[in-house]
């Protein structure tokens, strides 16, 4: 199973995968890591990535996927998954891909970016929240309010999907299927 945590620059991604991580132990891969040189410097300079940009990025996110469920392991990645054609060129890895869309509102979007050390200016915010296509109902994922205590996030996300660990200490996945689960926002989810 690969968690595809998921959303705009500052929603929260990195913060709720390192939670998941630290309470899974599976293996992590940050998508910004993947970029190219060529792709930072872009986003850095105040330019949004174009779709031909994004292609080779999004491939090589998904092969590391492929490679890790082909050792046996799942994964917790970390994607802006911004359009559905990125998030179904991730859905090709091998495994069972789940998308946890992270909702937050651009107040405290701007807060967080501004508050950070990253390549991506506040400026490419906007640019980032025109081109997000929420979860659409026949994906598998869920849409979840990223505001408080990132421990309590990672923990009901974890529950909801029925992953975590039991008395013996083996990994329990359940198997949820394509569709929206969301988690506690309804219609307040941007979508």
């Amino acid at each position: 199973m690969h968690i595809v945590i998921m959303g705009v620059s500052g929603s929260g991604k990195t913060t709720l995968a390192l939670r998941m991580v630290s309470l899974l132990g599976w293996p992590y891969a940050e998508a910004d890591d993947f970029h190219p040189k060529s792709n930072i410097d872009k986003m850095a300079s105040g330019r949004p990535l174009t779709d031909a940009d994004r292609w080779p990025w999004l491939e090589s996110l998904r092969s590391w996927m492929s490679d890790q469920a082909t050792l046996g392991y799942s994964t917790i990645v970390t994607c802006s998954a911004l359009k559905r054609s990125y998030r179904d060129v991730l859905r090709r890895a091998s495994g069972n891909v789940f998308f946890v869309e992270l909702d937050v509102d651009e107040e405290t979007l701007t807060r967080r970016m501004s508050q950070r050390e990253h390549f991506m200016p506040v400026s490419l915010l906007r640019s980032q929240e025109s081109t997000l296509e929420p979860l659409e109902p026949d994906e598998s994922g869920m849409c979840v309010p990223a505001i408080g205590d990132s421990k309590r996030i990672a923990c009901d996300v974890l529950s909801r999907l029925h992953v975590g660990k039991c008395a013996a200490g083996c990994v329990r996945i359940a198997d949820l299927g394509p569709g929206r689960h969301d988690l506690g926002v309804g219609s307040a989810c941007r979508g």
